[in-house]
């Protein structure tokens, strides 16, 4: 009986330890650009292991400061909202002072194109604008391939390259200093696709791929996505 007792300690411990060291908790933030509700969280929905809060503006970036961060390993941005106060960059700047990691998806990157610093922090920077050498484009339903340049990073391994149908980005701004992580050759787009990054104390990725159904229910994509959340989320 008493070798027993322990066996049924032991596994208890066990089991109490995996099933929290397997849960990731995520905050997704929402807002700003329209998109089907249903078939994107579905995608979440789907990750084992990971369970999600939603934060939709315009009341997110100030949620971001006063949730507690012990509730959470990572934020998940989906947005593209125009404006940003400056109580609201504040949040920004507590989840870096902090190490959260941060996942950046499709759109996001256009968000807040008057706040010269928000770019530092994604990596990179989809320009709006007309009639400028700068102003980037975007195409919808474009079958192209995603290539992978790191094999070995956490965010792609086991990855190969894949088709996929999605919208592309063409001439957006990348930073120097990333890591890239896919790339595409399509003449529409542009050549890097995808990228890590460090600022301050948060790992950061970006996920260009991402506009509708289409790009969700890829199984390379939904990987992708999965393994970057658990790439920020490690201290």
């Amino acid at each position: 009986m008493k070798t027993q007792f322990f066996l049924i300690l032991a596994f208890g411990v066990i089991f109490s330890f995996c099933a929290s060291a397997k849960n990731t908790r995520i905050l997704i933030v929402t807002g700003g650009h329209d998109f089907d509700r249903e078939s994107f969280f579905k995608m979440f929905d789907s990750f084992e292991g990971v369970s999600y809060t939603e934060l939709k503006h315009p009341e997110a970036n100030l949620q971001l400061g006063t949730i507690d961060t012990k509730t959470f390993d990572a934020v998940v941005f989906y947005d593209m909202p125009k404006t940003i106060s400056e109580a609201e960059k504040e949040s920004y700047y507590k989840l870096l002072k902090l190490g959260k990691g941060l996942v950046f998806l499709h759109h996001s990157q256009c968000s807040y194109q008057e706040w010269g610093e928000f770019k530092t922090i994604v990596g990179g920077k989809y320009h709006e604008g007309k009639n400028s050498p700068k102003t980037s484009t975007y195409q919808h339903d474009v079958t192209f391939t995603v290539k992978i340049t790191d094999l070995k990073h956490p965010v792609t391994k086991g990855i190969k390259d894949f088709e996929i149908l999605d919208e592309v980005y063409g001439n957006t701004e990348v930073l120097p200093g990333v890591t890239p992580l896919l790339t595409a050759d399509h003449p529409q787009s542009s050549k890097i696709i995808g990228w890590a990054h460090k600022k301050e104390n948060s790992r950061i990725v970006y996920i260009q791929p991402g506009h509708d159904k289409n790009g969700w229910f890829n199984p390379n994509y939904q990987k992708l996505v999965k393994q970057a959340i658990a790439y920020v989320s490690e201290k």
